[in-house]
């Protein structure tokens, strides 16, 4: 079944002005990021007739790409705005760094770490194809460990939900004034997304909803 560029379009703008009446899309940066990345480029073809059903879609490994909603709620959660470095923890397809770096109009960068290479791989083709490798850079590895040699962070995504609390890696990355949005499991089976902050070395921790995330791959 084909699908035109001008159907994806459509149904984008849809799927956006709900976001917007619920209140969950607030800002003018989110919404042009949402509008202007297409999350129908970040999935397998089997899956690109969902692009914007507003729902999580599993796509390999066993992981999954977020719904809409979550990806917008967690970009309005790290208040971005052009020239800020943001690592983000979980690749995946790549959509949600794409949005990341639409949000702050291309001028900053992201890092992302994914732990499974292949789904990296797929991430950098997609990214690669939609002209993002300049603003956007993959790495493969344990993401809880951060990438210290970038470091400090003015914001961190985590896109897989950790045990108990964020992991000190990040935590110690995150710049004086930096913002991290991370799902915590807080006990089995229930997950929890937080916004850290961090304000003269104070560390802030405030939970916002409950939510549903694949786990973070961590070594003890």
């Amino acid at each position: 079944m084909y699908l035109s560029k001008d159907y994806f379009e459509r149904v984008k703008k849809i799927v956006v002005e709900e976001l917007k009446s619920e209140g969950i899309i607030k800002s003018k940066n989110v919404e042009y990021a949402i509008l202007k990345v297409p999350r129908e480029e970040f999935l397998p073809p089997h899956l690109r007739i969902y692009a914007y059903e507003d729902t999580p879609l599993k796509i390999m490994l066993g992981q999954t790409i977020s719904a809409i909603h979550m990806v917008a709620m967690m970009c309005e959660l790290l208040e971005l705005k052009p020239g800020l470095k943001v690592l983000e923890v979980g690749t995946g397809t790549g959509y949600h760094a794409a949005i990341c770096i639409e949000a702050m109009y291309r001028r900053g960068v992201v890092y992302t770490v994914e732990y499974f290479p292949e789904l990296a791989i797929y991430a950098i083709q997609n990214l690669s194809k939609l002209g993002y490798l300049d603003v956007i850079k993959v790495f493969i590895g344990d993401g809880s460990k951060g990438l210290p040699q970038y470091a400090p962070f003015d914001r961190i995504l985590v896109t897989a939900a950790a045990w108990k609390d964020a992991p000190k890696a990040l935590i110690k990355q995150l710049s004086t004034e930096g913002i991290m949005v991370i799902p915590i499991e807080v006990k089995p089976g229930v997950q929890v997304l937080y916004r850290i902050t961090k304000k003269n070395g104070e560390v802030s921790r405030e939970a916002i909803t409950y939510v549903s995330f694949v786990k973070l791959r961590q070594e003890e």
